[in-house]
C-alpha cells in the first residue's frame, strides 16, 4: 500500500493562479451564503440548549482528528497522503452540510448553529488542530527513521490562520451583517444565492476532476479506499458520540452530518497557498486526498440523508 502511493507525491494537480484565485472566491461566496441563514439567534441557542452543541464541537474538532491519527498510525500512508487525511479533519463541515440536515429530516437549527459556530471557531481550530496533529505526525515519522519526507515540513501557523479567517471569517461576519441589519434584501436574495452556491460549488468540483481527468483515473484507486473509510469514521463518530451521550434522534442526524461533511475546498486552497506548503514540497498526495473527499462526501451525505429521509423520526426532547 505504502510503496503504491509513494507515485502521489509527485503528482501535479492543474491549477493555475487564476484557478486559485476562483477558488478562493468561491469558498468565500459560499460561506457568505452560509452566513444568510445564520442569525444571532443561533449563537444564543448554542447557550440557552448548549448539550447537542458541544456534542457536535466536540465531535468536529477534537474526535474526528483524534480518530484520523490513530487511522493514519494504523494504516501507515505515505507522508503527503497522512497530512491530507488530518488537514481535511482539521476543517469545518462542508457548506452542503445545512442542505443535507434538511433532506435527512435533522435538526435544522442545530445544524446551522453548529455550522455558525463552528466556522468562526475554524479560524483558529484549523490551524490549530493541523499544526498540533500534523506536527505530532512528523515527528514520529522522522523520528522512526523512516523516508518520505524530502525535507521537514514546517507548518506556519499563523499564515494557516490569516488565510482561513480571510476565506471563512470575513465572509460569516458580512453575511450575519446582512441577515441583521438588512432583513429584507437578505430574504430576497437568501434563496437565490443558497442554490447558486450550490451550484458553483458542484460546478468547480466537476471543473477540478475535468481538468484532472487522466490523474483522477489514474490513481484515485489508490485512495478511494482511504478516503471511504475516513469519511464513514467521520460519519460514525459524530453518530457514535451523540448516541453516547443521549441526543435526540434528531440531533444525531444533524450532528453526524456536521462530522462527516468537510470543507474540502477549504483544504485545497490552503494547501495550494505557496506560503503556508511551498510547492517544491512535492505535497500531491494532499492534494488528491482533499479533492477525491470533496467528491466522495457529497455521494455519502446525499446517502445518508436519504436514507434517514424515509426513516421515522422521534421528535426531540427539551436538551
Amino acid at each position: 500500500m505504502k510503496e503504491a502511493l509513494e507515485v502521489l507525491d509527485h503528482v501535479r494537480l492543474n491549477f493555475s493562479p487564476s484557478g486559485l484565485f476562483a477558488l478562493n472566491i468561491t469558498i468565500a461566496f459560499i460561506m457568505f451564503g452560509v452566513a444568510l441563514d445564520i442569525k444571532w439567534q443561533h449563537f444564543k441557542e448554542v447557550i440557552t440548549k448548549p448539550k447537542s452543541a458541544i456534542v457536535g464541537i466536540i465531535s468536529q474538532f477534537l474526535l474526528l482528528p483524534a480518530i484520523t491519527f490513530i487511522f493514519i498510525i494504523f494504516l501507515n500512508p505515505t507522508p503527503t497522503v497522512a497530512l491530507g487525511m488530518i488537514l481535511i479533519a482539521s476543517c469545518p463541515g462542508g457548506n452542503i452540510s445545512n442542505f443535507m440536515s434538511a433532506m435527512a429530516r435533522g435538526n435544522i437549527a442545530l445544524s446551522v448553529s453548529l455550522t455558525a459556530v463552528a466556522t468562526l471557531a475554524a479560524t483558529f481550530m484549523t490551524p490549530l488542530n493541523f499544526a498540533l496533529w500534523g506536527g505530532w505526525y512528523i515527528d514520529i515519522y522522522n523520528s522512526s527513521g523512516a523516508k518520505g519526507l524530502l525535507r521537514p515540513i514546517e507548518i506556519d501557523f499563523f499564515q494557516m490562520v490569516q488565510t482561513v479567517f480571510i476565506l471563512l471569517g470575513l465572509p460569516v461576519v458580512l453575511g450575519l451583517s446582512f441577515s441583521q441589519y438588512l432583513p429584507r434584501l437578505t430574504k430576497r436574495i437568501k434563496a437565490p444565492i443558497r442554490k447558486l452556491s450550490f451550484l458553483i460549488f458542484i460546478g468547480f468540483v466537476i471543473a477540478l476532476l475535468a481538468a484532472n481527468f487522466s490523474n483522477f483515473l489514474s490513481f484515485v484507486h489508490l485512495v478511494f479506499l482511504i478516503v471511504l473509510i475516513h469519511n464513514g469514521l467521520a460519519l460514525g463518530s459524530g453518530f457514535l458520540l451523540s448516541t453516547v451521550t443521549k441526543r435526540p434522534r434528531i440531533d444525531r442526524r444533524a450532528i453526524t452530518i456536521e462530522t462527516g461533511i468537510q470543507n474540502s475546498g477549504l483544504a485545497l486552497v490552503l494547501m495550494f497557498n505557496p506560503k503556508i506548503f511551498p510547492p517544491e514540497y512535492e505535497l500531491g498526495g494532499m492534494a488528491v486526498i482533499a479533492a477525491w473527499w470533496g467528491v466522495w462526501h457529497i455521494i455519502s451525505g446525499l446517502g445518508i440523508a436519504t436514507i434517514w429521509s424515509r426513516k421515522p423520526l422521534v421528535q426531540p426532547a427539551t436538551a
